[in-house]
């Protein structure tokens, strides 16, 4: 899963800084999750998700479709 994490990440030719500011924390912590040291909060995963647009089960390797579920109404 954390593989996934820096994969999306290089893909779209971002820093560790930038995501970290996105997720307003420090570049420390969004390394230490990219390298497995921290767990990744829910809600990090959440903004992950959203902001590659993909499924939470997606960035934890639950599945290998990216598409996200459809939003529950």
């Amino acid at each position: 899963m954390y593989e996934r994490m820096r994969t999306l990440r290089e893909d779209r030719d971002l820093t560790q800084r930038q995501l970290a500011q996105l997720l307003r924390i420090h570049q420390t912590t969004y390394s230490d999750y990219e390298l497995g040291r921290l767990n990744v909060p829910t809600v990090v995963w959440e903004r992950l998700a959203d902001f590659y647009g993909v499924s939470v089960d997606y960035l934890l390797g639950r599945t290998d479709r990216e598409k996200p579920y459809p939003p529950r109404r």
